[in-house]
């Protein structure tokens, strides 16, 4: 007899379709703007402040954001293409419905921020801060996430596909329907005890051993 495996809850990835968008104008983001069905397009945007700014059927591609700043912004069925900077204050925003393509950034700090139905695809960030955020139906595919922070975090039905891990903290993350075994590279810094409700490979199994094994106490002596 044939005993199937317990299945794994997938991510429900957005469906983005975007409206005829209007270019941006021109000027610089405001506190609590609301923009709706813009394009911006190759624009410097670093060190602007949009706090609390919502961004609803938008497209953000190819722009500068180092150190602007979104703090408890609203991103909502849009995308951001080929974004790159450093520092850039997503802390406590809200992305719903968002598709993040080839970004190159380095320091964002998204902690306590909340995401919904995202995918992340290609480009690689350093040090993203999602410390305390809230993950559900988020696919990161493609990218490199260098020293990424998830600790505090709740992660449910989120994915790694063909991604790579390097230094990630898990400490204290509460997790469901993780799936992890896709990744293509797996480094753990910290937070091995907390990935009771992530789904892993064998092999991954085998490469964690030692770190489970110091976890549980227990000593391998040949």
């Amino acid at each position: 007899m044939v005993r199937n495996g317990p299945t794994v809850k997938t991510a429900r990835r957005p469906e983005v379709r975007l409206p005829e968008l209007a270019p941006w104008a021109g000027g610089e983001l405001e506190p609590d703007g609301d923009y709706d069905g813009v394009e911006f397009a190759d624009l410097d945007l670093a060190g602007q402040e949009g706090l609390g700014a919502r961004f609803m059927d938008c497209a953000v591609r190819r722009c500068a954001l180092d150190e602007a700043g979104l703090a408890k912004a609203r991103i909502l069925d849009s995308v951001l293409e080929g974004v790159r900077g450093v520092g850039t204050d997503l802390s406590g925003a809200v992305l719903r419905d968002v598709e993040v393509v080839d970004a190159r950034l380095g320091g964002v700090q998204m902690h306590g921020a909340v995401l919904e139905r995202v995918v992340v695809r290609g480009g690689k960030i350093d040090f993203l801060n999602l410390r305390k955020a809230r993950l559900k139906d988020v696919v990161f595919e493609g990218c490199v996430l260098v020293e990424p922070d998830f600790g505090g975090a709740v992660l449910e039905r989120v994915q790694f596909v063909d991604c790579v891990l390097r230094g990630v903290d898990f400490s204290g993350v509460r997790m469901a329907e993780v799936d992890l075994r896709e990744a293509a590279e797996l480094g753990i810094a910290r937070g091995v005890e907390s990935l009771a409700g992530a789904v892993i490979s064998p092999a991954q199994l085998f490469e964690l051993a030692p770190a489970l094994a110091v976890q549980w106490g227990v000593r391998v002596v040949a």
